[in-house]
């Protein structure tokens, strides 16, 4: 039973507890997502390499693209975008890789490449195509393959 004290209180108590459990669910499908497509045993597995992975772009994506990034993701996975400091110089593709394989326990350049495109190409597929265009537009050349994504370059 809800008794509300304050006029309104009653409302937004419903509304974010409505919103947690939407976030929390988004959250299960994003690593439920990952899971499959990076063939994890476990859900927990999963969800170690998209922090590793999301902490690692977070550096990456700047300004309004990371906001949005940010709003476009559950709340857990947005924290740790909004956490990272901006890099002062954009890794390459494979130097991106390098270093989630240096996070990674056991992880190989092949595995690291597999974990990260797992957690990225699934990002790809929840984005909004105009922000994953921004975002792929702020990232060194080599990215969007990680994202599952065609490598465009432009007619000389």
């Amino acid at each position: 039973m809800i008794t509300p004290t304050v006029r309104g209180e009653t409302t937004t108590r419903n509304t974010s507890t409505r919103n947690e459990a939407a976030d929390q669910r988004k959250w299960r499908e994003l690593t439920e997502q990952v899971q499959e497509a990076g063939q994890y045993t476990t859900r927990a597995e999963a969800e170690r390499v998209i922090r590793i992975v999301l902490s690692a772009l977070g550096g990456h994506v700047t300004g309004d693209e990371r906001v949005d990034l940010a709003r476009a993701l559950p709340r857990e996975a947005a924290e740790v975008i909004a956490s990272q400091i901006p890099v002062t110089r954009p890794l390459t593709a494979p130097e991106f890789v390098d270093a989630a394989a240096a996070r990674i326990d056991g992880s190989t350049p092949a595995t690291a490449r597999w974990d990260v495109s797992s957690v990225l190409s699934v990002l790809a597929d929840l984005l909004d195509q105009d922000l994953l265009t921004r975002i792929l537009g702020q990232l060194p050349p080599g990215y969007a393959l990680l994202f599952g994504r065609a490598e465009l370059a432009p007619a000389q």
